[in-house]
């Protein structure tokens, strides 16, 4: 139960566990169609998804290094540990990041970047950088209207990480405008770390053809050639490929409504078990992600719950992130997880509670709270 990596359904690890073929075979490349096609579906778009060996960082710093140039100025959100991932990129890459910051455990304000925008007059700004779910925290944030901010501007691109909200809640590329949509496996896709995704919109590449940052590995116009022609321009993860096909095949048997209310469903439950337990929230009211309820306990220590609750049922919850590690932990709920599994986690940290002393409101409220959540 951490945000990734998430359950692997058996389907899926069976897949994997074939014996590798030749990655310029036929036989792959009908893979690689196939998968294409899912991934667009997934995406919402008629844009190309690009399939990176490496993870989400290795997705987003590409698309950060594929359509920005040095010296550009950027805007990039900061409400946790990876919206300060993105500025350490975008700096390390000679980029001129203006920071939008939030408190961990509130939302980025869409105003901010409004008016960021509205005052870049000389239409400097190139690109708006941001989390969509920031696991850190359990914050979503309001990725739809900070992006038509960034339409408005008429210049700037936006640049999205959506790692954990990719196949967790609905994130339409082209509905929305995004220009930049970078996502990875072991999240909402149901598969073992190991691949990323990168999508890119018409104007991200009429971006990448003005690009002048230093890019070999993740130099997406290679990925885009061969994407053309159902192949890799490296040797991939043939054995992920397998994997993603299978899970890809799951979610689309599923549905994007039914994948989209599972997963609300599922942080309607977590957040109201917390709340009869009497155990804070640390995401702000109404900005819980569908992906992740971080919970701070106050006056318990996080980090010995984790473990007891580890110990005792061998449930692993995740731990709050640098200066909040022993004051959060956070309860994931996203890919191949259900209704059972929410239940069972919310009845651990129950029991644990009441065998430490620390209980605080009436034995069963969680459960009961999250059980009428999963039926209403």
């Amino acid at each position: 139960m951490i945000p990734g990596p998430t359950p692997v359904p058996e389907t899926v690890l069976k897949a994997m566990g074939r014996h590798p073929i030749g990655h310029r075979s036929g036989e792959f490349q009908a893979v690689v169609e196939r998968t294409n096609a899912q991934l667009r579906w997934l995406h919402q778009t008629s844009s190309d998804v690009l399939v990176i060996t490496g993870s989400g960082t290795a997705a987003m710093e590409a698309g950060i290094i594929n359509t920005l140039s040095r010296g550009d100025r950027v805007l990039c959100g900061d409400n946790g540990k990876f919206g300060e991932r993105w500025v350490k990129v975008a700096r390390a890459y000679g980029l001129d990041v203006e920071v939008i910051k939030a408190e961990w455990g509130q939302p980025l304000d869409p105003e901010a970047f409004r008016r960021a925008l509205e005052a870049d007059t000389d239409k400097a700004v190139k690109a708006v950088i941001l989390t969509h779910s920031e696991t850190s925290t359990g914050v979503i944030n309001d990725l739809e209207t900070i992006s038509s901010h960034v339409k408005a501007h008429g210049v700037a691109l936006t640049i999205a990480d959506c790692v954990t909200s990719l196949g967790a809640t609905n994130v339409p590329m082209d509905a929305w405008g995004l220009d930049v949509v970078a996502s990875g496996s072991q999240k909402g896709y149901m598969m073992p770390p190991g691949l990323s995704f990168v999508a890119m919109s018409d104007r991200a590449w009429s971006a990448y053809e003005r690009s002048d940052l230093p890019k070999f590995y993740l130099d997406l116009g290679p990925y885009r050639k061969t994407a053309a022609k159902n192949s890799n321009p490296f040797t991939p993860a043939v054995n992920l490929y397998f994997a993603l096909d299978a899970a890809l095949e799951m979610m689309q048997t599923e549905g994007l409504d039914s994948i989209f209310a599972r997963h609300a469903r599922h942080r309607a439950a977590a957040t109201a078990a917390m709340k009869a337990i009497g155990l804070p929230l640390f995401a702000a009211e109404g900005y819980g992600s569908p992906a992740i309820t971080a919970v701070a306990p106050d006056g318990i220590d996080a980090e010995q719950l984790r473990k007891t609750v580890k110990e005792r049922f061998d449930i692993l919850l995740a731990g709050g992130q640098d200066h909040l590690k022993g004051q959060v932990f956070r309860i994931g709920h996203l890919g191949f997880v259900c209704d059972r599994d929410v239940l069972t986690a919310v009845a651990a940290i129950e029991s644990v509670l009441q065998s430490l002393g620390l209980h605080k409101g009436t034995m069963g409220a969680g459960l009961s709270a999250a059980s009428s959540a999963l039926n209403s």
